[in-house]
């Protein structure tokens, strides 16, 4: 156990910035740009969002945000609306400015990330939006829209599962705050985005850029009075499959169930 752990913490310490003339990265080597928004699968159905210049948001302070940031486990059954979820998707992977330099073209966006890779894509298991059927989900960055990838009313259950059917006690009772929130985000890792200028340094970078997403949307649910609590124990095998995706090229990395604060 403890060879293990010592391992991982060599991933943590990342010094691979030491030696980074010691190897030659895929962008050095005259690779292509990997995709920065997986395509739409044929034949989907798009849903539009509410687009960032309307949200009618309340202002708050972000003074008020930060202070009163806390994880909530317990939600109540009133739904998200769309708007609401269209702030928290932009919130959290949005874009914010576009570049093109050199025929090239930056998408800048809300969060933060290692050498502007963004190597992170979001589902949403959809349990209860308004104008939205119970399903699985993809956010299109780059069209802030969604692709419907499936509509399956097992969505909750499934996710839940993969999330190790996690609960907290609430008047006497297990409220098991995946499967009861209105929509849970789970993100997943496209490693090779950021392994395609950073190598073996890429790792940490990714670990690191999860933390940046997730606290916005820790925010984001303040603002529109509704909560989330990040999930980092779930089973990866298990949360991969209700995805679909193959688990090497493409994994969970972390999950945030989000739903209305009770009133």
């Amino acid at each position: 156990m403890k060879e293990i752990i010592h391992s991982h913490r060599e991933l943590l310490k990342c010094d691979w910035w030491t030696r980074f003339d010691e190897f030659d990265t895929d962008q050095q080597m005259g690779e292509p740009r990997p995709e920065i928004q997986k395509p739409v699968p044929p034949g989907a159905r798009l849903v539009d969002l509410v687009s960032p210049d309307d949200f009618a948001l309340e202002n708050v302070s972000l003074k008020r945000l930060i202070q009163q940031r806390r994880s909530q486990r317990y939600n109540s059954s009133e739904p998200l609306n769309l708007e609401e979820l269209s702030f928290l998707l932009w919130a959290t992977q949005g874009i914010s400015q576009v570049e093109t330099e050199g025929g090239i073209t930056y998408y800048m966006r809300v969060v933060p990330s290692g050498g502007n890779r963004h190597p992170f894509e979001t589902y949403l298991s959809v349990h209860n939006v308004t104008d939205l059927d119970v399903g699985l989900y993809r956010y299109l960055p780059l069209d802030h829209k969604l692709v419907q990838l499936r509509t399956d009313p097992e969505i909750a259950a499934q996710t839940s599962r993969a999330s190790l059917s996690q609960s907290e006690m609430h008047d006497g009772e297990d409220f098991f705050f995946v499967e009861q929130s209105a929509v849970t985000f789970i993100w997943t890792a496209i490693p090779y985005r950021t392994e395609w200028r950073y190598g073996p340094a890429a790792a940490k970078l990714i670990a690191v850029d999860a933390g940046h997403l997730c606290q916005n949307l820790y925010l984001a649910c303040d603002a529109i009075n509704a909560g989330t609590v990040a999930v980092g124990a779930f089973d990866r095998i298990a949360a991969d499959a209700v995805l679909g995706v193959d688990g090497e090229e493409e994994f969970t990395i972390y999950m945030a169930p989000v739903g209305k604060v009770p009133k």
